[in-house]
């Protein structure tokens, strides 16, 4: 590729063709400030934050950095006195008609808009002071709350939510001045077709939207004498967690979190994991039964709730292409209530059951129908990661100097097949290594085919006698391209993985945010997927079916996978429903 040679604040640096200003001054070791851009999500050039000097041979002047295309011997100032002044008055603007109750806000000390103000000096927000619009707070959703009186109209949660998910149940309202993000017809979000994701909330530059926040309900728990309250945690929250106490992205922090957790209270600290192995000691079995039985195919796995409830809206004719099995929150929760709390003579309405998850929509799964194996929900309260770090931050526990400590038993043992379910392809090369073994009685601990952070993988593998085509898909627009192409027949596979975010639940909309200057140039997902595969490699037991508790829950409890027992705790059913 073609290479360009521009100066940036004087110093002369070579950029690929086709890059923009914003891409050149990165390239150069300078960040250029932006609000609306989200690369390759929401490139519109709106917000004027990022207004920089370029000269192309005719005097200096002000572009958009974020889309505006560098030429050759192209001059770049990035914090020119009017850069500066420019960038500053936007902000006064923004302000004027922003909520500025930051002191209150969830995200206060982690808001791009906040520290823009402090970098650019703005000391006065009421300067454009004058006419507002007043919101009510939309809290209709089941997951989040949105408060307009904090947008700033940057659009990246419309961009992610109809470009990357391919859903669009929010979008620009009216005009002008009376400009609002909302649904249509101004339906509340929990009226609408949305799944519940949460990719917006992880976009969102400051606290216009965010996860409904449980965390003092479970200290009310934790605090009853009368209750046991168990906590589980899953893989992909032990690789984000450190990121709300400055830890670099990809930092395993699974023994500090599980000290923390027994600090904050919680009577066992146990790993949603162990739900994971669960999990692919039934789904393996279901899908070898619907191979030899003429069952539905292609099956498609079933434990990301954005993604069954995206089915549920937009392919309802294919819910029976699920996988019948619960999630592993939901197996976890079920088992927690009916085996463990039979072993520990525990009555099920005196377990509080605790998820610690990546996901929002975990949130919405918890309340669903046929999710209540003991006849009481099976997991009472599902928290982000986000949450855990406020929860830890507020109990004045100081995260980076804690011991590392293990997970409870039983119901914290697990192998590294339940370790990878965090990550895009996980749940498939798990499923894939006791199918195989089950059929063929071949160990196999690695398939690369079905790794990477890549949007849609497609793989072949020789099982027996079988040739077994497996698809992955992140993000729930290309979940749509790969069904339709299902239901065209223009693809044929026997086993999909979906999960619906980018790159797997490491990407989750519960995950700890990270402002655009970072999202824009690190591959985050990737980091955070490299702590999962990195465990998974140094574990002793890498299949689900060697785990030794999974081995105790089925002798003493389930009989076997598949059992009528089995079916009744760790199965669910799904509803067709409308599109709004």
């Amino acid at each position: 590729m073609e290479n360009l040679t521009v100066k940036v604040n004087g110093v002369e640096v070579s950029v690929p063709a086709g890059s923009t200003v914003l891409e050149a001054a990165h390239i150069a070791g300078v960040e250029i400030p932006t609000l609306c851009y989200m690369k390759e999500i929401n490139e519109i050039g709106a917000c004027r934050i990022c207004i920089t000097e370029v000269n192309e041979g005719r005097g200096f002047r002000l572009v958009a950095a974020c889309v505006y295309p560098c030429s050759n011997n192209m001059e770049i100032l990035t914090s020119s006195p009017k850069v500066i002044e420019s960038r500053k008055r936007t902000l006064e603007l923004i302000l004027s008609t922003h909520d500025r109750k930051c002191l209150s806000c969830v995200r206060s000390g982690n808001c791009e808009l906040q520290k823009l103000c402090k970098d650019y000096g703005i000391e006065d927000a009421s300067v454009y002071d004058g006419a507002t619009n007043k919101y009510e707070i939309d809290d209709s959703a089941a997951h989040m709350y949105r408060d307009n009186n904090k947008c700033i109209l940057c659009r990246r949660c419309v961009a992610v939510c109809s470009k990357t998910q391919g859903i669009g149940v929010i979008g620009a309202n009216e005009r002008g001045f009376k400009t609002f993000i909302g649904s249509a017809f101004d339906m509340g979000l929990g009226e609408t077709s949305c799944v519940s994701c949460g990719q917006c909330i992880a976009v969102c530059p400051v606290g216009a939207i965010s996860e409904k926040d449980y965390t003092k309900d479970v200290l009310a728990a934790i605090a009853d004498p009368a209750k046991t309250v168990l906590v589980q945690t899953a893989p992909a929250v032990r690789a984000g967690l450190g990121e709300c106490f400055g830890l670099p992205i990809g930092t395993n922090v699974e023994g500090k979190m599980a000290a923390a957790l027994r600090r904050l209270g919680f009577d066992k600290v146990f790993d949603t994991d162990f739900g994971a192995d669960l999990t692919i000691m039934e789904e393996a079995n279901e899908f070898i039964e619907r191979v030899k039985n003429g069952g539905v195919l292609p099956m498609i796995t079933s434990c990301s709730p954005g993604w069954v409830k995206f089915c549920e809206h937009y392919f309802p004719d294919m819910t029976e292409n699920l996988s019948s099995c619960k999630s592993p929150q939901q197996m976890f929760g079920a088992t927690a209530k009916t085996y463990y709390a039979e072993k520990m003579g525990i009555d099920p309405k005196d377990i509080v059951m605790v998820s610690i998850m990546p996901c929002t929509a975990k949130k919405f799964e918890i309340g669903r129908d046929d999710q209540s194996a003991a006849g009481v929900p099976d997991v009472d309260y599902a928290l982000t990661t986000r949450e855990l770090g406020r929860m830890i931050e507020r109990a004045g526990i100081n995260f980076n100097a804690l011991p590392d400590e293990k997970f409870d038993d039983p119901l914290g043992i697990s192998t590294g097949a339940g370790v990878i379910f965090g990550a895009t392809g996980g749940v498939m090369e798990a499923a894939l290594r006791t199918a195989i073994h089950t059929l063929t009685g071949e160990t196999v601990t690695d398939l690369p085919e079905v790794r990477g952070t890549a949007g849609i993988k497609e793989a072949c593998y020789k099982v027996g006698d079988m040739d077994v085509k497996v698809a992955v898909v992140s993000g729930l627009a290309n979940a749509r391209e790969v069904l339709e192409k299902v239901q065209k027949g223009e693809a044929d596979y026997h086993f999909i993985e979906i999960m619906a975010c980018p790159g797997g639940c490491v990407n989750g909309g519960g995950q700890p945010q990270q402002p655009a200057s970072v999202r824009n140039f690190v591959d985050i997902r990737a980091e955070r997927a490299k702590v999962l595969y990195d465990l998974d490699k140094s574990m002793p037991l890498r299949q689900s079916h060697e785990n030794p508790a999974i081995k105790a829950v089925y002798e003493e409890f389930f009989g076997e996978p598949g059992s009528h027992k089995a079916h009744e705790v760790l199965h669910t059913t799904y509803v067709k429903r409308s599109v709004n």
